[in-house]
């Protein structure tokens, strides 16, 4: 029941994670760095202590006395990992919703998954597994194959992916202009990679959460572990994302000379906002619900790799709603359709190995 409850929360975070970029469409004559800020803002900045508010009411006081070292460590890997999210934007607009967050989150799922085990097998620390312990166990085993079929998911839609730049080579010169599968492919390893760090910062702010955890079980006895446990963690990586992403979007609005959106009354400033805010709250509502599940499935390769691929099954959701494969061949299109089966049957694997 823990395991079922684990897969349904993270599958409600993935579907909001890989729906958020949906309201930015709304967004009328404003430039990307406008936008991508203000929902930055409300996802980053707003929203996080809001959230750790309502469910940690001594939130603060535990990020007080946590030691500098690992709140220093946690901000580091949200630095990291808002680089990966500024790369993000641009492997979409290249390879599409479908075929950009697949390989990204793609990539990000596997690294995610296996770099936090790795360094545990030089680095014991009780009660977190190795990726020793991993091949020792047949849950683990079974979580580790998850992650090969993930990544040969991954192969299969870079195979899509240049399946459909030739099929646009022929006669499809008007379907998606930016569609650049070299370009795509490279910000998608650096995007994927970088992405990863959040996963590594939870890992680093883990005596936070641990702190609340406690605090809770002590009011609540034999409750089981706290949902929310996670959401004091996320300010702090957050704050890191804030910054990295922060310092880029006021670059381009010098660059861009695009200050002026923010209170140029041509355009819907309201409507722009709002829309805005709804996508930057939704973004953030991908870790409150990853925090519920992974209080459930442990901070691991399950929870990780069920996070990202419900994310990419959602966007390949709203890539077809989109018709991004409009245009295409059938064997392009079957390929794609292969892709997304393996990333399906990672999700069911992980959690099989999870159960076990």
């Amino acid at each position: 029941m823990e395991s079922l409850l684990g897969i349904i929360f993270h599958s409600i975070g993935g579907f909001s994670s890989g729906s958020f970029y949906m309201p930015f469409k709304k967004v009328k004559d404003w430039a990307w760095e406008s936008y991508w800020l203000v929902g930055g803002f409300f996802s980053w900045l707003i929203v996080p202590p809001l959230a750790a508010y309502l469910t940690i009411p001594n939130f603060t006081e535990i990020i007080a006395n946590a030691a500098p070292s690992v709140k220093a460590l946690a901000y580091g890997m949200g630095l990291v990992w808002g680089i990966g999210g500024l790369t993000y934007g641009l492997g979409v607009r290249y390879l599409g919703m479908s075929l950009g967050n697949s390989i990204t989150l793609g990539f990000c799922s596997a690294f995610g998954a296996l770099i936090p085990p790795i360094y545990y097998n030089f680095n014991a620390t009780a009660g977190k597994e190795s990726i020793s312990d991993m091949f020792a166990n047949s849950g683990g085993q079974m979580v580790l194959f998850g992650v090969l079929v993930c990544v040969i998911g991954i192969a299969i839609l870079g195979k899509a992916g240049i399946l459909k730049e030739k099929d646009f080579e022929k006669g499809h010169e008007d379907k998606d202009k930016d569609f650049s599968l070299v370009k795509g492919l490279i910000i998608a390893i650096i995007s994927g990679i970088l992405s990863s760090f959040f996963n590594f910062g939870i890992e680093a702010a883990k005596p936070m959460a641990d702190v609340a955890n406690e605090s809770w079980k002590a009011l609540h006895p034999n409750q089981g572990e706290f949902l929310f446990q996670n959401n004091v963690s996320y300010i702090i990586i957050l704050w890191g994302g804030l910054t990295t992403n922060f310092i880029w979007c006021i670059y381009l609005n010098f660059k861009n000379k695009t200050f002026g959106n923010y209170t140029d009354k041509t355009t819907p400033i309201s409507k722009n906002v709002l829309f805005s805010a709804i996508a930057g709250t939704m973004w953030f509502l991908q870790f409150f619900f990853y925090g519920m599940g992974e209080s459930k499935l442990g901070n691991g390769a399950s929870s990780w790799i069920l996070h990202m691929s419900t994310i990419i099954l959602t966007a390949n959701f709203w890539g077809f709603y989109l018709k991004e494969w409009k245009g295409v061949t059938k064997k392009t299109f079957n390929t794609f359709l292969f892709g997304i089966a393996l990333m399906f049957l990672s999700i069911v694997l992980v959690g099989i190995g999870n159960s076990l």
